[in-house]
């Protein structure tokens, strides 16, 4: 006997049209659902997510079947990618038997669900719902009963795992009651390779062959009714998610990441700067929360809500849903508050995690846009005196221009203005040219060119501060002032190639310049003196020592620089220990955003987080690349009472003192 099955059997071809009617239906009340949804996403302003659209598709595919972000979430996330696997297999099996039955076999008289390949494809489906099941049944568990703290349970939690329990296990049962009519008696050979129906259909041997068919019947149209269920319900609950964010991967930014949209200032049109109202923010922006599935996976990153302040990004984006969905013309700061604006580091964990490619940091700038630019308002009377700063002397401690560049006399850096030839602009920074601690990192850093015969050049007195504290603190103004003034003085001098040690200025000169004409490749130092190493232009004589990194948020996830810092480290003889959160999941020290500028009032301290995670690796060590970083640590071991335990050190300093002689 041939191995294969009856599609419709005690079921009669009778019920294909009502069926499909049925079944066109359901998809009709999904699609309405949606049709609902567009005019709240169409409040946004206009943002075109559909250009470049092979690279859209490409990425739609890879991160919705690789799980690739689900999976970095270890206990859910693979119970999620898992089920999400299986269910799809279940999916395909199901679309497969339908062209089967009402295509193939009707119009072309073949049958490809026969023989070996049916065993398999029965073997594979019935483990495909096995695994859906038990998956299912973990994150059941998760959510109802073990109960991660912050994970907030809703009615649709109940509706939505109700309702795919009960489509699989009468998937299994109807499977189950068709065995035992046809199978387990009939043919045990071909009953095996569907195991999961077989064990069911042994709970039903006891049953006269009259009362299967009853049963048959009932469990058939119940789990018809259950799957169309299920597509109707999708945008009412949180199922929508699998289309949402199945779209977000197709809408996620193509531009590099960090890019914020560059104002117009000049245009005197523009009546409101940054987002006040719904209506401010894109559609993109809105439909964002159509997206969120309350994960919590950006709250369980965010440095600023693990340190009590009242910032949660997933309280955001919902925030932001709620007001386009009931109010829409609500005071959209005042809904989420400034103090959780104002909370904000920038450093991306949350978005760089986000399953759904929400964009949480865009929203915030936003934001903070409209409060300095059309309210005036700062977190603090400091942060409004260093912006001043800015504006006046060219950096935020308010000191004279024409001391930036007199820490570099006698190092033999080329001065740009002199017109001599150079191989390297070196872009200072704020911090390195006046804090005398980061002095001796820029000092190193120098010592390491010159070791490698690599001629720098300073802007000195000319080098104003790159604007990136104010661009992110929302200030776009003042920001695009003082690029404008750094990108004309650089285009000015023949300069082949930029590097800095603040990934704050890598980012912004490398990046955010683009926009305003800056077309001069950037690098930070960590790349750069790593091809010096690599090139045999720098030699190093190795001595051995035990430490822990720490990736800086803009050069790690803004800059994707994880492994280059590391190469050095170790080629100078390096032993590391990695903190618990490292590379893409490195903790922020708290100065990004702008909030180096302020004082850190709410909550406990970022820095001290970060010490303390540091501490528990045992290494006596913390090498930093970012004179933030590095300003913010050795603030965070002496408030921290880390003194004497943990050292924090600049990659610059560390290779400096193992050059060859």
């Amino acid at each position: 006997m041939e191995a294969t099955r009856e599609i419709y059997w005690n079921i009669g071809h009778g019920v294909v049209i009502p069926m499909y009617i049925l079944a066109f239906a359901a998809f009709g009340v999904l699609g309405w659902g949606f049709w609902k949804r567009l005019p709240i996403w169409q409040q946004g302003k206009p943002l075109d997510r559909f250009n470049r659209y092979d690279e859209r598709v490409k990425r739609l595919i890879s991160d919705v079947f690789s799980q690739e972000k689900i999976f970095r979430v270890k206990d859910g996330g693979i119970y999620h990618a898992l089920f999400f696997w299986g269910f799809l297999i279940l999916f395909a099996g199901t679309m497969l038997v339908m062209v089967q039955a009402d295509f193939f076999t009707p119009l072309m008289h073949i049958n490809i669900l026969s023989g070996e390949f049916y065993k398999g494809f029965s073997l594979v489906l019935d483990l495909a719902g096995l695994l859906s099941l038990v998956m299912l049944i973990g994150l059941v568990i998760r959510r109802f009963i073990i109960r991660p703290e912050g994970l907030e349970i809703v009615r649709d939690d109940y509706i939505v795992l109700q309702l795919l329990l009960a489509i699989l296990i009468t998937g299994f049962f109807l499977e189950g009651a068709r065995m035992a009519a046809t199978e387990v008696r009939q043919n045990p050979d071909l009953a095996i390779f569907s195991p999961v129906g077989l064990l069911a259909a042994q709970l039903l041997l006891g049953m006269s062959q009259s009362a299967l068919l009853v049963l048959h019947k009932i469990l058939w149209w119940l789990h018809f009714a259950l799957v169309l269920g299920f597509f109707c319900a999708i945008p009412y609950t949180k199922l929508r998610h699998i289309l949402t964010t199945s779209a977000n991967a197709f809408l996620a930014p193509l531009e590099p990441k960090g890019t914020i949209a560059t104002i117009n200032m000049e245009d005197e049109s523009i009546e409101q700067f940054g987002a006040a109202a719904i209506t401010d923010l894109t559609w993109k922006d809105i439909f964002d929360a159509d997206a969120c599935t309350s994960c919590k996976r950006c709250q369980d990153r965010c440095p600023a809500y693990a340190t009590d302040k009242p910032l949660s990004p997933m309280k955001l984006i919902k925030q932001v849903g709620e007001l386009a969905e009931g109010n829409p013309t609500g005071n959209l700061v005042e809904t989420v508050s400034q103090d959780a604006l104002w909370s904000c580091t920038t450093c991306r964990a949350c978005q760089d995690i986000c399953p759904a490619n929400n964009e949480h940091v865009n929203k915030i700038l936003e934001m903070r846009r409209n409060l300095t630019l059309m309210e005036g308002a700062f977190p603090g009377d400091e942060v409004r005196t260093a912006i001043s700063n800015i504006e006046v002397n060219g950096n935020p401690f308010g000191l004279a221009y024409a001391a930036r560049g007199e820490w570099a006399d006698g190092l033999g850096v080329t001065a740009m203005e002199s017109g001599e030839e150079v191989d390297i602009l070196y872009f200072v920074g704020c911090y390195a040219s006046f804090d005398k601690r980061n002095q001796q990192v820029a000092k190193n850093f120098i010592s390491i060119c010159n070791a490698s015969g690599v001629k720098v050049g300073m802007l000195g007195k000319e080098e104003k501060c790159c604007g990136e504290p104010a661009r992110k603190l929302g200030n776009e103004y003042l920001y695009q002032m003082v690029a404008a003034e750094n990108i004309e003085l650089i285009k000015g001098y023949n300069v082949k190639k930029i590097v800095t040690t603040c990934p704050h200025c890598f980012n912004t000169l490398a990046r955010d310049y683009k926009d305003l004409g800056l077309d001069i490749p950037v690098e930070h130092y960590s790349t750069f003196i790593n091809a010096l190493i690599t090139d045999d232009r720098l030699k190093l004589k190795p001595a051995e020592f035990d430490f822990t990194y720490h990736d800086s948020c803009y050069l790690g996830r803004y800059m994707d620089i994880i492994e280059q810092p590391r190469s050095i480290l170790k080629a100078a003889g390096g032993r590391i220990t990695e903190m618990d959160k490292s590379g893409y999941d490195s903790f922020c020290c708290s100065a990004g955003g702008g909030r180096i500028l302020a004082e850190e009032k709410l909550g406990s301290k970022i820095s001290e987080a970060r010490v303390k995670m540091a501490q528990e690796t045992g290494a006596p060590l913390l090498v930093s690349n970012c004179p933030f970083c590095l300003t913010m640590f050795e603030d965070g071991i002496k408030t921290g009472g880390a003194e004497g335990q943990l050292q924090v050190r600049d990659l610059a300093e560390i290779v400096a003192e193992r050059i060859a002689a």
